[in-house]
């Protein structure tokens, strides 16, 4: 993942952390025990990780704590909006994917948008794991990250909810939609 060291001005900072702190006490049910006093310190320590989290927030991803690894001490922000984020869609799977396709090329691919953000795609327990905090992609769909075995043989794995029960499907890398874009999740 390429780390992007870019900083949000003081103004910017000072408005994400506000509605990151809003959306935490909102939904506490996704991080009981965490305190959002220790989440902001880490964030103030680590410049090029808020600014990854306004690349989430501006593209649509209402990131928010899902996780806190006990082990590292991190804090694992994943991409919470109803819906796959708006501004990451209609993308396909990776840079060889787009490179593939003949003609009505996507404007980017889901692989490269996430590393220039900073965050990492979801994988499939991911965004399992998310599902059991509501209900997300009801309408949508989200690329996740597809084995290597299936890559190799042009396919490429996204994720939805319909009928009340999370499905995994498979496509062309190659494919995009209006409504597949992608989750991401973000370490701090």
């Amino acid at each position: 993942m390429t780390n992007h060291i870019q900083e949000l001005s003081l103004e910017l900072a000072e408005g994400l952390l506000q509605t990151l702190k809003t959306r935490f006490e909102k939904n506490i049910n996704r991080h009981q025990g965490v305190e959002w006093a220790d989440v902001q310190a880490k964030l103030e320590a680590h410049p090029g990780k808020l600014w990854s989290l306004y690349e989430m927030e501006r593209t649509g991803g209402e990131p928010d704590i899902i996780e806190h690894d006990a082990t590292t001490g991190e804090y694992v922000f994943y991409d919470c909006s109803a819906e796959s984020p708006k501004g990451r869609r209609s993308v396909c799977y990776d840079r060889e994917a787009l490179e593939s396709r003949k003609e009505h090329k996507p404007q980017n691919n889901a692989l490269e948008m996430a590393a220039a953000m900073g965050i990492e795609i979801l994988i499939e327990e991911q965004y399992r794991k998310l599902q059991k905090f509501g209900y997300f992609d009801l309408k949508t769909s989200s690329w996740v990250q597809t084995p290597a075995s299936i890559r190799k043989l042009g396919g490429a794995i996204f994720c939805d909810r319909r009928y009340d029960t999370v499905f995994v499907y498979h496509n062309g890398a190659e494919s995009y939609y209006a409504a597949r874009g992608f989750r991401g999740a973000l370490r701090v």
